[in-house]
C-alpha cells in the first residue's frame, strides 16, 4: 500500500470494523499507537480529545505531547464517523462499506496509509506494522 492511500479492504464484517473504530480504547490502539483517544460520548455534537505522543511518523520531540480537541459531527452506525478539529476546523471522516471480500475503510484526508494497515493488522490479530 501507498502511504498517501485512503482506503483499504479488510477482510472482516462490517460489525467488527465499526467496534474497533467506535470504541475509543480500541481506537487508540490501532490509530496513532502510544497515543491516546478520549471520546467519553461516542454521538454527534459531543467532545473529543486525542493526545498524540512522539514517534517515528510525527515531529514531536521526546517527552512532548499535543492534546488535540475536536468535535464529533457525524455517527452513522456501522457506516461512518466524522469528527472537526476544533481549533483547524478541519474535517476528518472514516466511512465503511460492505464489498463481497470484507469491509472498505476509508479516511478523507490523506495521511492514513499507516493506521488504516495497523486496523487491518489489528482485527487480523497481527503486530501492528506501524507502532
Amino acid at each position: 500500500m501507498k502511504t498517501n492511500s485512503k482506503s483499504i479492504l479488510i477482510k472482516k464484517d462490517l460489525e467488527t470494523v465499526w467496534n474497533a473504530i467506535a470504541n475509543d480504547e480500541v481506537f487508540s490502539i490501532w490509530y496513532a499507537p502510544g497515543s491516546k483517544w478520549n471520546i467519553p460520548i461516542f454521538k454527534a455534537g459531543e467532545q473529543a480529545t486525542f493526545t498524540l505522543m512522539p514517534s517515528s511518523y510525527n515531529d514531536l520531540k521526546k517527552e512532548e505531547s499535543m492534546t488535540m480537541k475536536f468535535t464529533i459531527k457525524e455517527v452513522v452506525q456501522n457506516q461512518k464517523f466524522s469528527y472537526y478539529w476544533d481549533s483547524n476546523q478541519i474535517l476528518f471522516s472514516i466511512e465503511l462499506s460492505s464489498e463481497p471480500d470484507g469491509t472498505r475503510v476509508e479516511f478523507n484526508q490523506e495521511g492514513f496509509a499507516y493506521s488504516l494497515e495497523n486496523l487491518n493488522a489489528y482485527l487480523e490479530n497481527q503486530e501492528l506494522p506501524y507502532s
